[in-house]
């Protein structure tokens, strides 16, 4: 395996027997997630991080990597953490979120989720197999059509961000297939949830919260819109903001 971007490993913030598992987003890493784990960290909550299969370290990785794989990364982190945490809240971001909740209906001790930037579908939603075709001819894609880190808020953060500076093409077949996972799955997933978009992303629009949150079977479920950030939320200039929804969200679920 090659080696892992220099700021971007995995991490575990030990706390008590309440868990919050954070999950990046696509092309990206655990390091979106860090000031993030620090914050919950710092309300007392044990924190645990995973690096997604086939990220932050080279996209070639990335290109062999299924969406099987990513599921099992959560998989292997969510068992980690039980051995530290009695509930565990099951954070992500942008695909991070996909995985979330999918994953809360396949995880017995899930307490809750909160899906950050999540989408529902693609802005330009083409088949899998259309997709798996066009990547022998073209591996990778820009990210969007705007400037890099046009969408961005927070410059500095910006600058500092590590993730794969191109979209692999083989990749986004897998993410269809992943977010046509959890479109069957949303009905199902009866735990606690919260979702948190910002007005202001251009990458995975805010018409994605309300598709997600519609086809949700969850009786407890909310809604939080934030603005001033882009798409990467625990990152960008609205961050505190975020954290706050989050950790209010879980201890209003843990004083229950």
């Amino acid at each position: 395996m090659p080696n892992i971007i220099p700021s971007a490993e995995p991490f575990f913030l030990p706390g008590n027997r309440t868990g919050c598992l954070l999950i990046h987003g696509f092309t990206g890493s655990p390091k979106e997630m860090r000031w993030m784990g620090e914050y919950l960290a710092g309300r007392g909550w044990s924190v645990l991080a995973p690096r997604l299969a086939g990220h932050a370290t080279q996209p070639a990785e990335m290109i062999r990597s299924r969406w099987t794989d990513w599921t099992r990364s959560v998989e292997d982190a969510y068992a980690l953490l039980r051995g530290a945490a009695d509930r565990i809240y099951l954070i992500g971001l942008s695909m991070g979120g996909v995985l979330a909740l999918l994953m809360s209906t396949r995880l017995e001790a899930a307490a809750g989720v909160v899906a950050m930037s999540t989408p529902y579908r693609l802005a330009r939603d083409y088949p899998a197999w259309a997709l798996r075709l066009l990547s022998a001819f073209v591996p990778f894609q820009p990210k969007s059509k705007l400037p890099p880190g046009s969408g961005w808020f927070d410059k500095q953060a910006y600058a500092e961000q590590v993730s794969y500076p191109q979209n692999p093409v083989r990749s986004i077949a897998e993410l269809q297939l992943l977010m046509a996972e959890m479109r069957l799955a949303l009905p199902r997933v009866r735990v606690p949830t919260l979702l948190i978009h910002s007005k202001d992303d251009t990458y995975v629009l805010p018409e994605n919260l309300g598709r997600i949150y519609a086809g949700l079977g969850a009786t407890d479920k909310s809604r939080v819109w934030l603005a001033g950030s882009g798409h990467i939320l625990p990152r960008d200039a609205a961050r505190q903001e975020a954290f706050r929804s989050a950790a209010e969200f879980i201890d209003r679920l843990e004083n229950k």
